[in-house]
């Protein structure tokens, strides 16, 4: 490979932030992960520690790709920021191309 390809190679790596819905909590969780995303999610139905822990049926129910890590933070700072679960909800049925199995959407 040349150089400039391997810089390629080398920052290749995505980011996505995401959202999870847990049904018990009735509620939303936003985060960004450098990971797979599926992976992230076991890691947040696995025994831990945080808000997460409180529920085990957390599903998807958004999730955006960034290329820089810096972008997905200040993406999710964002939507944090709307502190509004109408606005999220929002967010979340104009991206979805099936609709959601959400009932509240």
């Amino acid at each position: 490979l040349k150089a400039s390809q391997l810089r390629g190679f080398f920052y290749a790596m995505s980011y996505t932030v995401y959202i999870l819905f847990s049904n018990t909590l009735n509620n939303y969780y936003i985060g960004h992960t450098g990971d797979d995303v599926q992976e992230r999610l076991r890691k947040h139905l696995a025994n831990h520690d945080g808000f997460t822990a409180r529920a085990k049926d957390w599903e998807i129910a958004y999730s955006e790709p960034f290329e820089a890590k810096e972008a997905a933070y200040r993406r999710e700072l964002q939507i944090k920021g709307w502190k509004s679960k109408r606005v999220i909800q929002q967010l979340i049925l104009k991206h979805s191309s099936a609709g959601s199995g959400h009932p509240d959407l």
